[in-house]
């Protein structure tokens, strides 16, 4: 089978470079689409030096240029794109310039968290879901072939800390659960969201769906995430406990962007927005039940590079 030309947008971000990684690697003819802007950045003009000795084609042009973005769609079956959350609505034009160009056959707007859909912080999170979710609504409009890719917390967020905000690495000495510490949230690592992403691309049966990651093993309330901790360095922690009230009070009393990390925290340890729902009856796949030949890094191996 032909494998399909994949056009990424956001290459030189975090996630955006692992997805392109993982496409070159899965021999997809890959394409980046980076700004003018791009080459002044060290790090930047490093990782785009790095995708184009791997085999990227890199193509200049940006979401606010639609010209270049239609030039750019038109040399590809697939477009994935992996911009920051705060410039999600950005794809609006991204959804204007795939209608124009006609040939694209599968859409990965940027998401890449919980589904916008199915969270219950609504008026708690500045937007930061409506956004996602009002550029579903216009794919879909659209009628713009899509996968959308729910992979929970990427582990390079609030897991390094063992979700303690504000802190850099995990507590030794006293830990906060927040509420009773028994709802389970998810972590998977970007670069196994990235490879997921890429092997559910020319699959049929991702077409039109939520495709969510849950490995076994990265699914853990507060309390097991302290346990597992605990018995890796050897010592119990003091625990303190913050109830749900308190937690929407410490939210409502903290200044905007700093209270987001604890309106994520609320949204997966308290309401379980990230396990509340079943998956299969809610219409999405399971990523790791699709492709179980993947490996993936587990909240065990990821706590042990913490030591």
């Amino acid at each position: 089978m032909n494998k399909s030309r994949v056009l990424i947008i956001g290459a030189t971000g975090n996630l955006g470079y692992h997805i392109a990684k993982a496409s070159i690697d899965e021999s997809h003819p890959t394409f980046a689409l980076v700004r003018e802007i791009t080459s002044s950045d060290p790090l930047k003009s490093h990782k785009l030096q790095s995708l184009s000795d791997a085999g990227a084609l890199i193509l200049k042009g940006c979401l606010e240029d639609e010209e270049s973005l239609v030039k750019a769609l038109k040399q590809v079956d697939v477009v994935i794109c992996a911009i920051p959350s705060k410039q999600v609505l950005a794809q609006k034009s991204l959804v204007r310039a795939i209608k124009l160009a006609g040939c694209i056959k599968r859409f990965i707007p940027s998401e890449f968290g919980l589904d916008p859909d199915k969270v219950q912080v609504s008026g708690m999170d500045h937007s930061f879901y409506s956004r996602k979710a009002e550029i579903r609504r216009l794919v879909e409009a659209e009628e713009i072939p899509h996968t959308y890719v729910c992979c929970n917390f990427f582990m390079s967020y609030l897991l390094p800390s063992l979700v303690q905000p504000g802190l850099k690495a995990p507590p030794r000495d006293k830990v906060t659960i927040f509420g009773d510490g028994n709802v389970k949230g998810v972590f998977v690592k970007e670069v196994d969201v990235a490879a997921f992403t890429i092997s559910a691309l020319d699959d049929p049966r991702t077409l039109n769906k939520a495709m969510y990651l849950r490995p076994e093993g990265n699914i853990y309330s507060l309390n097991e995430l302290v346990n597992v901790w605990e018995s890796k360095i050897g010592k119990e922690l003091e625990k303190v406990y913050v109830s749900e009230e308190e937690l929407l009070a410490r939210i409502k009393e903290t200044q905007y962007p700093d209270n987001m990390a604890l309106v994520f925290i609320y949204s997966a340890f308290v309401k379980g927005d990230q396990t509340y729902f079943d998956v299969e009856s809610s219409g999405g796949v399971e990523g790791t039940m699709l492709y179980p030949r993947l490996k993936y890094t587990t909240i065990s191996e990821y706590l042990d590079t913490l030591l």
